[in-house]
Protein backbone atom coordinates (compact mmCIF):
# COMPACT_ATOMS: atom_id res chain seq x y z
CA UNK A 1 0.00 0.00 0.00
CA UNK A 2 1.48 3.38 -0.99
CA UNK A 3 1.53 6.38 1.28
CA UNK A 4 0.07 9.68 0.04
CA UNK A 5 0.94 13.09 1.42
CA UNK A 6 -2.16 14.95 2.64
CA UNK A 7 -0.68 18.23 1.44
CA UNK A 8 0.64 17.42 -2.03
CA UNK A 9 -1.36 14.29 -2.85
CA UNK A 10 1.97 12.72 -3.93
CA UNK A 11 3.99 9.74 -2.65
CA UNK A 12 6.30 11.24 0.01
CA UNK A 13 10.07 10.72 0.01
CA UNK A 14 10.24 11.07 3.81
CA UNK A 15 6.80 10.22 5.16
CA UNK A 16 5.89 11.35 8.66
CA UNK A 17 2.75 10.76 10.70
CA UNK A 18 0.87 13.45 12.60
CA UNK A 19 -0.28 12.04 15.99
CA UNK A 20 -2.94 14.76 16.13
CA UNK A 21 -4.84 13.97 12.91
CA UNK A 22 -3.31 10.60 11.99
CA UNK A 23 -2.48 11.84 8.47
CA UNK A 24 0.66 11.22 6.40
CA UNK A 25 2.77 14.19 5.21
CA UNK A 26 5.96 14.78 3.26
CA UNK A 27 8.35 15.80 6.03
CA UNK A 28 9.85 18.79 4.28
CA UNK A 29 6.36 20.14 3.43
CA UNK A 30 4.90 19.73 6.89
CA UNK A 31 8.00 21.20 8.51
CA UNK A 32 7.76 24.30 6.32
CA UNK A 33 4.06 24.53 7.13
CA UNK A 34 4.68 24.24 10.88
CA UNK A 35 7.28 27.00 10.72
CA UNK A 36 4.54 29.33 9.44
CA UNK A 37 1.70 28.11 11.70
CA UNK A 38 2.21 25.44 14.41
CA UNK A 39 -1.10 23.64 13.86
CA UNK A 40 -2.12 20.47 12.07
CA UNK A 41 -3.19 21.50 8.54
CA UNK A 42 -6.02 18.98 8.50
CA UNK A 43 -7.90 19.50 11.79
CA UNK A 44 -6.32 22.74 13.06
CA UNK A 45 -5.09 21.25 16.36
CA UNK A 46 -1.73 22.43 17.85
CA UNK A 47 1.25 20.52 16.38
CA UNK A 48 5.02 20.97 16.58
CA UNK A 49 7.82 19.38 14.59
CA UNK A 50 8.97 17.21 17.51
CA UNK A 51 5.61 15.44 17.60
CA UNK A 52 5.95 14.13 14.04
CA UNK A 53 6.56 10.38 13.80
CA UNK A 54 8.82 9.07 11.05
CA UNK A 55 7.33 6.26 9.01
CA UNK A 56 9.84 3.54 8.15
CA UNK A 57 9.79 2.62 4.48
CA UNK A 58 12.22 0.88 2.16
CA UNK A 59 15.15 3.33 1.76
CA UNK A 60 15.81 4.71 -1.67
CA UNK A 61 19.23 5.44 -3.05
CA UNK A 62 19.87 9.18 -3.04
CA UNK A 63 21.98 10.92 -5.61
CA UNK A 64 25.11 12.75 -4.70
CA UNK A 65 24.70 16.33 -3.48
CA UNK A 66 24.30 18.59 -6.48
CA UNK A 67 26.57 21.46 -7.21
CA UNK A 68 25.23 24.99 -7.57
CA UNK A 69 25.60 25.02 -11.33
CA UNK A 70 24.40 21.55 -12.15
CA UNK A 71 21.08 20.41 -13.54
CA UNK A 72 20.27 18.62 -10.25
CA UNK A 73 20.66 21.98 -8.49
CA UNK A 74 18.12 23.50 -10.84
CA UNK A 75 15.79 20.56 -10.25
CA UNK A 76 16.20 21.01 -6.50
CA UNK A 77 15.27 24.67 -6.84
CA UNK A 78 12.22 23.76 -8.87
CA UNK A 79 11.35 21.15 -6.26
CA UNK A 80 11.44 23.78 -3.53
CA UNK A 81 9.25 26.12 -5.57
CA UNK A 82 6.81 23.29 -6.25
CA UNK A 83 6.69 22.55 -2.52
CA UNK A 84 5.83 26.19 -1.87
CA UNK A 85 3.07 26.07 -4.48
CA UNK A 86 1.64 22.95 -2.90
CA UNK A 87 1.58 24.60 0.53
CA UNK A 88 -0.06 27.72 -0.91
CA UNK A 89 -2.59 25.66 -2.87
CA UNK A 90 -3.52 23.69 0.24
CA UNK A 91 -3.97 26.89 2.23
CA UNK A 92 -6.18 28.35 -0.50
CA UNK A 93 -8.34 25.21 -0.57
CA UNK A 94 -8.82 25.45 3.19
CA UNK A 95 -9.69 29.14 2.99
CA UNK A 96 -12.12 28.51 0.12
CA UNK A 97 -13.93 25.82 2.10
CA UNK A 98 -14.15 28.11 5.13
CA UNK A 99 -15.42 30.99 2.97
CA UNK A 100 -18.10 28.75 1.45
CA UNK A 101 -19.33 27.70 4.88
CA UNK A 102 -19.39 31.30 6.12
CA UNK A 103 -21.19 32.47 2.96
CA UNK A 104 -23.81 29.76 3.33
CA UNK A 105 -24.40 30.78 6.94
CA UNK A 106 -24.66 34.47 5.99
CA UNK A 107 -27.12 33.68 3.18
CA UNK A 108 -29.37 31.79 5.58
CA UNK A 109 -29.23 34.73 7.97
CA UNK A 110 -30.02 37.17 5.14
CA UNK A 111 -33.01 35.11 4.00
CA UNK A 112 -34.37 34.97 7.55
CA UNK A 113 -33.85 38.72 7.95
CA UNK A 114 -35.70 39.43 4.69
CA UNK A 115 -38.65 37.36 5.87
CA UNK A 116 -38.77 39.22 9.17
CA UNK A 117 -38.55 42.59 7.40
CA UNK A 118 -41.36 41.64 4.99
CA UNK A 119 -43.57 40.54 7.86
CA UNK A 120 -42.87 43.73 9.82
CA UNK A 121 -43.55 45.89 6.73
CA UNK A 122 -46.89 44.15 6.25
CA UNK A 123 -47.80 44.70 9.90
CA UNK A 124 -46.76 48.37 9.73
CA UNK A 125 -48.85 48.90 6.57
CA UNK A 126 -51.88 47.31 8.19
CA UNK A 127 -51.38 49.40 11.34
CA UNK A 128 -51.12 52.62 9.32
CA UNK A 129 -54.31 51.82 7.43
CA UNK A 130 -56.09 51.05 10.68
CA UNK A 131 -54.80 54.30 12.19
CA UNK A 132 -55.91 56.31 9.14
CA UNK A 133 -59.37 54.79 9.45
CA UNK A 134 -59.70 55.16 13.21
CA UNK A 135 -58.30 58.69 13.51
CA UNK A 136 -61.34 60.55 12.06
CA UNK A 137 -63.69 58.18 13.84
CA UNK A 138 -62.00 58.88 17.18
CA UNK A 139 -62.67 62.59 16.81
CA UNK A 140 -66.30 61.99 15.97
CA UNK A 141 -66.76 59.52 18.79
CA UNK A 142 -65.13 61.85 21.32
CA UNK A 143 -67.24 64.81 20.27
CA UNK A 144 -70.51 62.95 20.49
CA UNK A 145 -69.70 60.46 23.27
CA UNK A 146 -71.83 61.89 26.04
CA UNK A 147 -74.73 62.90 23.80
CA UNK A 148 -75.01 59.53 22.08
CA UNK A 149 -73.94 57.14 24.84
CA UNK A 150 -77.44 56.02 25.74
CA UNK A 151 -78.67 55.74 22.14
CA UNK A 152 -75.56 53.78 21.12
CA UNK A 153 -76.08 51.36 23.98
CA UNK A 154 -79.69 50.83 22.95
CA UNK A 155 -78.72 50.35 19.31
CA UNK A 156 -76.01 47.89 20.27
CA UNK A 157 -78.44 45.85 22.35
CA UNK A 158 -80.90 45.85 19.46
CA UNK A 159 -78.19 44.63 17.09
CA UNK A 160 -77.31 41.80 19.45
CA UNK A 161 -80.96 40.81 19.69
CA UNK A 162 -81.27 40.84 15.92
CA UNK A 163 -78.13 38.76 15.49
CA UNK A 164 -79.59 36.10 17.76
CA UNK A 165 -82.36 35.50 15.23
CA UNK A 166 -80.66 32.93 13.03
CA UNK A 167 -83.86 31.78 11.34
CA UNK A 168 -85.54 33.64 8.50
CA UNK A 169 -88.13 36.28 9.39
CA UNK A 170 -91.77 35.39 8.71
CA UNK A 171 -93.58 37.68 6.25
CA UNK A 172 -96.44 39.68 7.76
CA UNK A 173 -98.12 40.57 4.46
CA UNK A 174 -99.13 43.80 2.72
CA UNK A 175 -101.64 45.65 4.89
CA UNK A 176 -104.14 48.23 3.64
CA UNK A 177 -102.21 50.88 5.53
CA UNK A 178 -98.98 50.07 3.70
CA UNK A 179 -100.72 49.93 0.32
CA UNK A 180 -102.34 53.32 0.92
CA UNK A 181 -99.00 54.76 1.96
CA UNK A 182 -97.38 53.50 -1.23
CA UNK A 183 -100.22 54.87 -3.38
CA UNK A 184 -100.14 58.31 -1.76
CA UNK A 185 -96.39 58.60 -2.23
CA UNK A 186 -96.64 57.51 -5.87
CA UNK A 187 -99.28 60.16 -6.60
CA UNK A 188 -97.11 62.91 -5.15
CA UNK A 189 -93.99 61.77 -7.00
CA UNK A 190 -95.86 61.49 -10.31
CA UNK A 191 -96.97 65.11 -10.09
CA UNK A 192 -93.51 66.32 -9.11
CA UNK A 193 -91.93 64.39 -11.97
CA UNK A 194 -94.29 65.95 -14.51
CA UNK A 195 -93.38 69.41 -13.24
CA UNK A 196 -89.64 68.71 -13.35
CA UNK A 197 -89.92 67.29 -16.85
CA UNK A 198 -90.99 70.65 -18.26
CA UNK A 199 -87.56 72.25 -17.89
CA UNK A 200 -83.92 71.34 -17.47
CA UNK A 201 -82.73 71.62 -13.84
CA UNK A 202 -80.82 74.81 -13.12
CA UNK A 203 -77.10 74.23 -12.78
CA UNK A 204 -77.14 70.86 -14.56
CA UNK A 205 -73.80 69.95 -16.15
CA UNK A 206 -73.95 70.51 -19.90
CA UNK A 207 -72.90 68.00 -22.54
CA UNK A 208 -69.73 69.96 -23.35
CA UNK A 209 -68.83 70.16 -19.68
CA UNK A 210 -69.36 66.42 -19.31
CA UNK A 211 -66.99 65.79 -22.20
CA UNK A 212 -64.30 67.81 -20.39
CA UNK A 213 -64.46 65.73 -17.19
CA UNK A 214 -61.14 64.35 -15.95
CA UNK A 215 -60.12 62.20 -12.99
CA UNK A 216 -59.70 64.70 -10.15
CA UNK A 217 -59.01 62.45 -7.14
CA UNK A 218 -58.17 58.84 -6.29
CA UNK A 219 -58.48 57.19 -2.88
CA UNK A 220 -57.11 53.69 -2.27
CA UNK A 221 -56.87 53.43 1.54
CA UNK A 222 -60.57 53.24 2.42
CA UNK A 223 -60.71 49.47 2.74
CA UNK A 224 -58.34 46.78 3.98
CA UNK A 225 -55.33 45.96 1.82
CA UNK A 226 -55.48 42.30 2.84
CA UNK A 227 -58.84 41.83 1.05
CA UNK A 228 -58.69 44.42 -1.72
CA UNK A 229 -61.57 45.46 -3.93
CA UNK A 230 -64.53 47.87 -3.80
CA UNK A 231 -67.77 46.18 -4.86
CA UNK A 232 -70.51 48.76 -4.24
CA UNK A 233 -70.97 52.53 -4.31
CA UNK A 234 -73.59 55.14 -3.43
CA UNK A 235 -73.77 58.89 -2.84
CA UNK A 236 -75.95 60.63 -0.27
CA UNK A 237 -78.75 62.54 -2.07
CA UNK A 238 -79.04 64.87 0.92
CA UNK A 239 -75.31 65.64 1.15
CA UNK A 240 -73.54 64.84 -2.16
CA UNK A 241 -70.12 65.10 -0.50
CA UNK A 242 -70.83 61.90 1.47
CA UNK A 243 -69.92 58.69 -0.37
CA UNK A 244 -70.66 55.14 0.79
CA UNK A 245 -68.64 52.13 -0.38
CA UNK A 246 -68.76 48.38 0.24
CA UNK A 247 -65.82 46.05 -0.14
CA UNK A 248 -64.36 42.58 -0.22
CA UNK A 249 -63.11 43.15 3.33
CA UNK A 250 -66.69 42.71 4.67
CA UNK A 251 -66.90 46.39 5.60
CA UNK A 252 -68.73 49.49 4.42
CA UNK A 253 -67.04 52.88 4.62
CA UNK A 254 -68.63 56.34 4.78
CA UNK A 255 -66.28 58.88 3.20
CA UNK A 256 -66.41 62.68 2.97
CA UNK A 257 -65.31 63.75 -0.49
CA UNK A 258 -64.63 67.37 0.45
CA UNK A 259 -62.62 66.81 3.64
CA UNK A 260 -61.15 63.54 2.31
CA UNK A 261 -61.79 61.89 5.68
CA UNK A 262 -63.45 58.62 6.66
CA UNK A 263 -66.64 59.44 8.56
CA UNK A 264 -67.46 55.90 9.71
CA UNK A 265 -66.45 52.29 9.15
CA UNK A 266 -69.35 49.84 9.37
CA UNK A 267 -68.24 46.37 10.50
CA UNK A 268 -70.50 43.37 11.08
CA UNK A 269 -71.02 41.39 7.88
CA UNK A 270 -69.47 37.94 7.73
CA UNK A 271 -68.82 38.04 3.97
CA UNK A 272 -68.15 40.65 1.29
CA UNK A 273 -70.47 43.67 1.05
CA UNK A 274 -72.04 43.67 -2.41
CA UNK A 275 -74.65 46.48 -2.23
CA UNK A 276 -74.83 49.77 -0.34
CA UNK A 277 -77.49 52.50 -0.12
CA UNK A 278 -77.31 55.84 1.66
CA UNK A 279 -80.74 56.92 2.90
CA UNK A 280 -81.91 60.04 1.07
CA UNK A 281 -83.26 61.79 4.19
CA UNK A 282 -81.59 60.24 7.26
CA UNK A 283 -78.08 59.43 8.47
CA UNK A 284 -78.70 55.76 7.75
CA UNK A 285 -76.77 53.33 5.57
CA UNK A 286 -78.16 50.06 4.24
CA UNK A 287 -75.78 47.28 3.26
CA UNK A 288 -76.28 43.83 1.75
CA UNK A 289 -73.81 40.99 1.75
CA UNK A 290 -73.06 37.54 0.45
CA UNK A 291 -73.81 36.34 3.98
CA UNK A 292 -77.52 36.63 3.01
CA UNK A 293 -78.18 39.49 5.44
CA UNK A 294 -79.15 43.15 5.13
CA UNK A 295 -77.95 45.55 7.81
CA UNK A 296 -79.25 48.99 8.72
CA UNK A 297 -76.64 51.32 10.23
CA UNK A 298 -76.68 54.57 12.18
CA UNK A 299 -73.82 56.43 10.50
CA UNK A 300 -72.80 58.94 13.24
CA UNK A 301 -72.33 56.13 15.79
CA UNK A 302 -71.32 53.43 13.25
CA UNK A 303 -73.73 51.08 15.05
CA UNK A 304 -75.93 48.41 13.47
CA UNK A 305 -79.61 49.17 14.14
CA UNK A 306 -81.27 46.22 12.43
CA UNK A 307 -80.34 42.95 10.75
CA UNK A 308 -82.85 41.87 8.09
CA UNK A 309 -82.95 38.13 7.37
CA UNK A 310 -85.21 37.63 4.38
CA UNK A 311 -83.11 35.28 2.24
CA UNK A 312 -81.19 32.05 2.50
CA UNK A 313 -78.69 32.80 -0.27
CA UNK A 314 -76.47 35.82 -1.04
CA UNK A 315 -78.22 39.12 -1.73
CA UNK A 316 -78.03 40.12 -5.40
CA UNK A 317 -80.12 43.30 -5.47
CA UNK A 318 -81.00 46.14 -3.09
CA UNK A 319 -83.24 49.18 -3.57
CA UNK A 320 -84.78 51.76 -1.22
CA UNK A 321 -88.44 52.70 -1.67
CA UNK A 322 -89.18 56.42 -2.26
CA UNK A 323 -90.99 56.58 1.10
CA UNK A 324 -87.69 55.83 2.78
CA UNK A 325 -89.38 53.19 4.96
CA UNK A 326 -89.04 50.00 2.93
CA UNK A 327 -86.20 48.16 1.25
CA UNK A 328 -86.46 45.76 -1.69
CA UNK A 329 -84.04 42.85 -1.95
CA UNK A 330 -83.44 40.01 -4.38
CA UNK A 331 -81.41 36.84 -4.09
CA UNK A 332 -80.25 33.91 -6.15
CA UNK A 333 -82.66 31.83 -4.06
CA UNK A 334 -85.30 33.00 -6.68
CA UNK A 335 -87.11 35.21 -4.12
CA UNK A 336 -87.60 38.95 -3.87
CA UNK A 337 -88.59 40.50 -0.54
CA UNK A 338 -89.88 43.77 0.91
CA UNK A 339 -88.79 44.64 4.46
CA UNK A 340 -89.57 47.48 6.85
CA UNK A 341 -86.41 49.50 7.35
CA UNK A 342 -87.24 50.78 10.83
CA UNK A 343 -88.93 47.79 12.45
CA UNK A 344 -86.84 45.14 10.71
CA UNK A 345 -89.96 43.15 9.87
CA UNK A 346 -90.42 41.23 6.63
CA UNK A 347 -93.55 42.51 4.87
CA UNK A 348 -93.73 40.21 1.88
CA UNK A 349 -91.60 37.60 0.15
CA UNK A 350 -92.42 36.24 -3.30
CA UNK A 351 -90.78 33.55 -5.38
CA UNK A 352 -90.27 34.00 -9.10
CA UNK A 353 -91.35 30.54 -10.18
CA UNK A 354 -90.16 31.03 -13.77
CA UNK A 355 -86.58 31.84 -12.74
CA UNK A 356 -84.84 28.54 -12.15
CA UNK A 357 -81.38 29.91 -11.41
CA UNK A 358 -82.20 32.93 -9.27
CA UNK A 359 -82.56 36.70 -9.45
CA UNK A 360 -79.55 38.90 -10.18
CA UNK A 361 -80.64 42.49 -9.43
CA UNK A 362 -83.59 44.60 -8.29
CA UNK A 363 -84.57 48.26 -8.62
CA UNK A 364 -87.61 50.39 -7.69
CA UNK A 365 -89.31 52.59 -10.26
CA UNK A 366 -89.06 56.27 -9.20
CA UNK A 367 -92.76 56.22 -8.22
CA UNK A 368 -92.33 53.11 -6.08
CA UNK A 369 -95.45 51.26 -7.30
CA UNK A 370 -93.60 48.92 -9.64
CA UNK A 371 -90.08 47.53 -9.64
CA UNK A 372 -87.88 45.46 -11.89
CA UNK A 373 -85.75 42.39 -11.25
CA UNK A 374 -83.19 40.72 -13.49
CA UNK A 375 -82.79 36.98 -13.93
CA UNK A 376 -79.95 34.70 -14.88
CA UNK A 377 -82.01 33.62 -17.89
CA UNK A 378 -81.62 37.09 -19.42
CA UNK A 379 -85.18 38.32 -18.78
CA UNK A 380 -86.18 41.50 -16.94
CA UNK A 381 -89.42 41.16 -15.00
CA UNK A 382 -91.63 44.05 -13.92
CA UNK A 383 -93.65 43.50 -10.74
CA UNK A 384 -96.58 45.36 -9.19
CA UNK A 385 -95.64 45.93 -5.56
CA UNK A 386 -99.17 46.28 -4.19
CA UNK A 387 -100.50 43.09 -5.77
CA UNK A 388 -97.17 41.20 -5.87
CA UNK A 389 -97.92 40.29 -9.49
CA UNK A 390 -95.57 39.97 -12.45
CA UNK A 391 -97.10 42.50 -14.87
CA UNK A 392 -94.54 42.52 -17.72
CA UNK A 393 -91.49 40.69 -19.05
CA UNK A 394 -88.68 42.13 -21.15
CA UNK A 395 -86.79 39.33 -22.96
CA UNK A 396 -84.01 40.02 -25.42
CA UNK A 397 -80.69 39.67 -23.64
CA UNK A 398 -78.68 36.52 -24.28
CA UNK A 399 -76.85 36.50 -20.96
CA UNK A 400 -77.49 36.91 -17.27
CA UNK A 401 -78.78 40.38 -16.31
CA UNK A 402 -76.12 42.34 -14.39
CA UNK A 403 -77.79 45.67 -13.69
CA UNK A 404 -80.98 47.63 -14.32
CA UNK A 405 -81.70 51.35 -13.87
CA UNK A 406 -84.92 53.37 -14.14
CA UNK A 407 -84.69 56.89 -15.47
CA UNK A 408 -85.99 59.65 -13.21
CA UNK A 409 -88.45 60.62 -15.96
CA UNK A 410 -90.27 57.36 -15.25
CA UNK A 411 -90.41 56.29 -18.91
CA UNK A 412 -87.07 54.63 -19.61
CA UNK A 413 -85.47 51.48 -18.26
CA UNK A 414 -81.83 50.63 -18.98
CA UNK A 415 -80.64 47.04 -18.65
CA UNK A 416 -77.24 45.36 -19.04
CA UNK A 417 -76.25 41.71 -19.32
CA UNK A 418 -73.34 39.37 -19.92
CA UNK A 419 -73.92 39.71 -23.67
CA UNK A 420 -71.99 43.04 -23.65
CA UNK A 421 -75.04 45.09 -24.55
CA UNK A 422 -77.21 47.79 -22.99
CA UNK A 423 -80.89 47.81 -23.89
CA UNK A 424 -83.24 50.75 -23.44
CA UNK A 425 -86.92 50.00 -22.87
CA UNK A 426 -89.98 52.25 -23.13
CA UNK A 427 -92.22 51.45 -20.16
CA UNK A 428 -95.22 53.05 -21.86
CA UNK A 429 -95.02 50.83 -24.94
CA UNK A 430 -93.32 47.90 -23.18
CA UNK A 431 -90.76 47.45 -25.93
CA UNK A 432 -87.05 47.81 -26.61
CA UNK A 433 -86.35 50.94 -28.65
CA UNK A 434 -82.53 51.09 -28.50
CA UNK A 435 -79.67 48.62 -28.08
CA UNK A 436 -76.11 49.76 -27.43
CA UNK A 437 -73.71 47.00 -28.42
CA UNK A 438 -70.31 47.25 -26.77
CA UNK A 439 -66.99 45.61 -27.59
CA UNK A 440 -66.58 41.84 -27.38
CA UNK A 441 -65.87 40.62 -23.83
CA UNK A 442 -66.89 43.99 -22.41
CA UNK A 443 -68.14 43.47 -18.85
CA UNK A 444 -70.89 45.65 -17.37
CA UNK A 445 -71.27 45.77 -13.59
CA UNK A 446 -73.44 48.84 -12.91
CA UNK A 447 -75.84 51.25 -14.61
CA UNK A 448 -77.24 54.51 -13.26
CA UNK A 449 -79.15 57.55 -14.52
CA UNK A 450 -78.39 60.94 -13.01
CA UNK A 451 -81.16 62.69 -11.06
CA UNK A 452 -82.29 64.63 -14.12
CA UNK A 453 -82.41 61.59 -16.40
CA UNK A 454 -80.15 63.37 -18.89
CA UNK A 455 -77.13 61.09 -18.52
CA UNK A 456 -76.60 57.34 -18.26
CA UNK A 457 -73.48 56.09 -16.48
CA UNK A 458 -71.90 52.69 -17.13
CA UNK A 459 -69.29 50.92 -14.98
CA UNK A 460 -67.46 47.81 -16.09
CA UNK A 461 -64.41 47.28 -18.25
CA UNK A 462 -64.17 51.07 -18.17
CA UNK A 463 -66.30 53.98 -16.97
CA UNK A 464 -68.41 55.78 -19.56
CA UNK A 465 -71.24 58.29 -19.86
CA UNK A 466 -74.01 58.41 -22.48
CA UNK A 467 -76.38 61.24 -23.29
CA UNK A 468 -80.00 60.19 -22.80
CA UNK A 469 -82.52 60.41 -25.66
CA UNK A 470 -79.77 60.66 -28.30
CA UNK A 471 -77.79 57.85 -26.54
CA UNK A 472 -74.51 59.28 -27.80
CA UNK A 473 -71.30 58.27 -26.04
CA UNK A 474 -69.96 61.41 -24.36
CA UNK A 475 -66.94 60.27 -22.38
CA UNK A 476 -64.88 57.16 -21.59
CA UNK A 477 -62.63 56.99 -18.52
CA UNK A 478 -59.86 54.36 -18.47
CA UNK A 479 -58.30 55.36 -15.15
CA UNK A 480 -59.10 52.14 -13.28
CA UNK A 481 -56.67 49.22 -13.59
CA UNK A 482 -59.37 46.60 -12.99
CA UNK A 483 -63.12 46.14 -13.44
CA UNK A 484 -65.20 49.12 -12.26
CA UNK A 485 -67.99 47.91 -9.97
CA UNK A 486 -70.01 51.05 -9.23
CA UNK A 487 -70.85 54.46 -10.68
CA UNK A 488 -72.85 57.40 -9.31
CA UNK A 489 -73.53 61.03 -10.28
CA UNK A 490 -73.21 63.93 -7.89
CA UNK A 491 -75.84 66.64 -7.57
CA UNK A 492 -76.72 68.08 -10.99
CA UNK A 493 -74.11 65.69 -12.42
CA UNK A 494 -71.39 68.14 -11.36
CA UNK A 495 -69.11 65.24 -10.58
CA UNK A 496 -68.90 61.50 -11.14
CA UNK A 497 -67.71 58.78 -8.75
CA UNK A 498 -66.64 55.22 -9.53
CA UNK A 499 -65.43 52.23 -7.52
CA UNK A 500 -63.32 49.34 -8.69
CA UNK A 501 -61.80 45.99 -7.82
CA UNK A 502 -58.42 47.78 -7.96
CA UNK A 503 -59.18 49.16 -4.43
CA UNK A 504 -59.71 52.70 -5.67
CA UNK A 505 -62.52 55.22 -5.38
CA UNK A 506 -62.18 57.81 -8.14
CA UNK A 507 -63.85 61.18 -8.72
CA UNK A 508 -64.24 62.91 -12.09
CA UNK A 509 -65.10 66.52 -12.78
CA UNK A 510 -63.96 69.62 -14.60
CA UNK A 511 -60.47 70.33 -13.32
CA UNK A 512 -60.93 74.05 -13.91
CA UNK A 513 -63.80 74.22 -11.43
CA UNK A 514 -63.04 75.75 -8.06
Amino acid sequence: MSLICSLSNEVPEQPVLSPVSGCIFEKRLIVKYLHESPIDPVNGQPLIEEQLIDVKVTPLGKPKPPSATSIPAILKTLQDEWDGCMLHSFTLRQQLQTARQELSHVMYQHDAACRVIARLNKEVTAAREALATLKPQAGIAQASHYANEQSMQTAHQGAIADLSQTSLTTAEGMTDEIIQKLQDKASILTQLRKQRGKHVPEGLTTVDEMRSFRCSATHTALHSASSPGLLALDISPKNPSIVLTGGNDRQAVVFNKDSEQVVATLKGHQKKVTHVIHHFDEDIAITASSDASIRVWHIPSAQCLKVLKAHENPITGLSLHPTGDYVLSSSNDTYWALSDLHTGKLITKVQDATSKRGLTCAQFHPDGIIFGVGTQEGVIKIWDLKESNNVADFPGHSGSINSIAFSENGYYLATAADDASIKLWDLRKLKNFKTITLEDRYEIRDLVFDQSGMYLGVAGTDVRVYQAKQWDLLKVFNDHTAIATGIRFGSNANYLASSSVDRSLKFYQQLTQE
